[in-house]
């Protein structure tokens, strides 16, 4: 039988080999190159993460805030380099935009300028890589473009949207006293002198329980806020549970980037038997298990200013805040007489300024934020004036600076630490209750909604019971500066 010939096929590996290490080869490159797109991407994401984090965190509702925001955001990207640390950045404030909501459309978010003119409610930053100068994100391509028509170029941007998640504001609210933010208050008509601070109707340095306020009628009024839903939202029963709104009584603090833009969702009556022990973490105090030191620390002096323990007060107060009584079927406190009344004495003030004093309605300036280390108080030679008739004397009370006083002073009589050393040095302020001041009255029903007015400071001077919160008036705080977390946001 005879052998068919066939044509020789040596030397078609080796053309195959070539042809697959040429697309082997073109694979790689592409890879190179987009591992060098996506590398200039993570880049500047970071850039981006970080430069909005530092201007948000500035943000504080002032043109002021605005400014600072626009310096932090420009120090911040002055560190970053890109291109594999070989170039740095060339910043420019068109990258950042303002807007006072995350969600807030592209097209809304507002430049420095028009953020410093209106800056309230301003708390969010956004950064656009895109707006740099020097198109950081301009990466040649190598491979790609041997491939046909493929691209010489390709652009990697980022952006990042920062902006506060929380508030520095207890669960707790309770009527404004007055509608007024700031007012005189004549104590002697014979000098202009003694014309003191009114904020919200309540007086700096004076003590009020809480729970035994209400400006509008004879019945005590105050309220539980709904963590769970912000400004203009409806709330839900079900959020008003203890094991719910507990963590944030224990923190003080909301969940929610401010109070203020629409009706809060309250529950009327502020549950105090339930929730005094997680007020009382503050005071060293977590015998019930409601808080943990860890996220409620103790504050760094947690001595009770018990009415009859307190040595700067004579004669001693027989109450531990300005006591309250009826009128004309109203509500008042010793603190605020009416005109004409005489039964009224220092006693019944309760101990007074354990944390603030009283401050001269001519320290008083209208701004936004309320000057660093506060306003000048009076000196306690003016009790005989601001607490007639039967003013106390100041005994051994705080000499010298006159934001002095028996809290941050470090004597024996007035300074105690945590107790337990894992607690230690604990957190100055933390006595603090930053309490929401509603437009009362608010709606009938167990459920309701009001809109916060202000916010004031009041120092907690002894733990609470189930009944009866002690708290010293020291002044309202502007909404803009009670900013809490700050974070990345979708």
């Amino acid at each position: 039988m005879q052998r068919i010939s066939r044509p020789r096929q040596r030397g078609v590996i080796a053309i195959l080999c070539c042809v697959m290490a040429l697309g082997m080869l073109a694979m790689v490159g592409m890879a190179l190159d987009l591992a060098m797109l996506y590398n200039r991407k993570a880049e500047l994401q970071a850039l981006a993460d970080a430069t909005a984090l530092a201007a948000a965190r500035e943000l504080n509702g002032t043109a002021d805030g605005v400014a600072n925001a626009v310096s932090a955001a420009a120090d911040t990207a002055l560190t970053f380099r890109y291109q594999y640390n070989r170039k740095a950045v060339s910043w420019s404030s068109d990258a950042l935009r303002f807007a006072a909501a995350a969600n807030t459309p592209d097209a809304n978010w507002s430049d420095d300028a028009a953020a410093q003119a209106a800056p309230a409610g301003m708390l969010y930053a956004k950064v656009d890589t895109r707006a740099l100068r020097g198109d950081p994100g301009l990466v040649a391509t190598i491979f790609i473009r041997l491939a046909g028509d493929g691209p010489r170029s390709a652009t990697a941007a980022a952006r990042a949207v920062a902006g506060r998640v929380s508030t520095l504001v207890t669960p707790l609210a309770i009527c404004a006293q007055s509608a007024s933010a700031a007012a005189a208050r004549v104590n002697y008509s014979g000098s202009s002198s003694y014309t003191e601070l009114v904020e919200f109707g309540f007086r700096r340095g004076v003590s009020y329980d809480l729970m035994r306020l209400n400006p509008g009628g004879a019945t005590p009024e105050h309220f539980l806020i709904d963590p769970l839903a912000p400004p203009g939202a409806s709330g839900l029963p079900a959020h008003f549970a203890t094991d719910v709104v507990g963590p944030f009584v224990c923190a003080g603090q909301l969940p929610m980037p401010s109070v203020a833009g629409g009706a809060l969702t309250l529950q009327r009556g502020f549950p105090l038997a339930a929730l005094y022990h997680h007020l009382n973490a503050r005071f060293d105090d977590y015998s019930a298990q409601a808080c943990t030191a860890e996220g409620a620390p103790p504050d760094s002096n947690i001595l009770a200013y018990d009415k009859a323990s307190i040595k700067w007060m004579a004669p001693a107060a027989s109450t531990q805040s300005a006591a309250s009584w009826q009128s004309d079927g109203k509500l008042w406190t010793r603190a605020d007489p009416l005109p004409g009344d005489s039964s009224n004495t220092a006693p019944l003030y309760g101990p007074l300024w354990a944390y603030a004093r009283a401050v001269p309605w001519s320290a008083y300036q209208a701004q936004p934020v309320e000057p660093e280390g506060g306003y000048g108080g009076f000196t306690p030679s003016a009790w005989q004036r601001l607490y007639a008739p039967g003013p106390p004397s100041a005994t051994s009370y705080p000499s010298g600076d006159t934001t002095y006083t028996p809290y941050n002073q470090r004597d024996s009589s007035t300074f105690l630490a945590p107790a337990s050393a894992d607690h230690q040095p604990g957190v100055t302020g933390r006595r603090v209750l930053h309490v929401a001041l509603l437009d009362c009255p608010a709606a009938a029903g167990a459920i309701t909604s009001a809109t916060v007015r202000g916010v004031g400071r009041f120092f907690m001077t002894v733990p609470a019971t189930s009944t009866s919160l002690s708290a010293e008036f020291a002044g309202a705080v502007p909404l803009s500066a009670l900013g809490g977390s700050v974070e990345l946001l979708p």
